[in-house]
């Protein structure tokens, strides 16, 4: 579905990036994915909206076939990318699972602030973005996601996500709709 509307709370949640992951062989560039993620920030800060900025300090506990981190990263791991312009007016969300809502104060804040729609944007696709959005539509949220604001470490798994799986939790689009978007509607 093609982006149609941004209600008039609408909060950008940026997803991991960071300097560890955005170090990270990606299927896309992770420079493209900060630079479309910085100019979305500055443009919801001009606007008066909301912006999330979530990071990853470590893993949820259990057992995988996959070797994961479940502990913490190294110094620097979980730095935001300086680029994202981190202002005082951001909400920081730090967790510890790959979605940016369990175990963390994500819910009630944006509750409180009345938020009806999230954008989202950020690295994995298919693991941080695709968690924090299905918890969100799961929420009743709107939910949008920037497709070209977005990549994966696997290339299948980015392309399932945008094609397969976001369509059926919100609307998908690109950087420069929601920009446009956010000139008509928040004008």
């Amino acid at each position: 579905m093609a982006l149609t509307t941004l209600d008039a709370k609408t909060a950008l949640i940026v997803v991991d990036l960071q300097q560890g992951i955005v170090a990270l062989p990606t299927a896309h560039s992770t420079g493209e994915v900060v630079e479309r993620s910085a100019v979305l920030a500055e443009a919801f800060r001009r606007h008066g909206l909301p912006v999330v900025l979530v990071n990853v300090t470590g893993g949820a506990p259990g057992r995988t076939q996959e070797v994961r981190n479940t502990g913490d990263f190294p110094a620097g791991f979980a730095d935001l990318v300086p680029e994202l312009n981190a202002q005082p007016s951001d909400h920081r969300v730090t967790k510890r699972t790959w979605g940016a809502f369990t175990n963390t104060d994500l819910e009630a804040y944006l509750r409180e602030q009345g938020v009806t729609q999230v954008v989202l944007v950020g690295v994995a696709t298919s693991i941080g973005v695709e968690s924090t959005a299905r918890y969100a539509h799961e929420l009743g949220l709107n939910v949008t996601l920037v497709v070209d604001a977005m990549t994966d470490r696997n290339a299948d798994a980015h392309i399932n996500s945008i094609t397969r799986i976001f369509p059926r939790l919100g609307e998908t689009g690109t950087t420069q709709e929601v920009l446009d978007l956010l000139e008509r509607s928040h004008a």
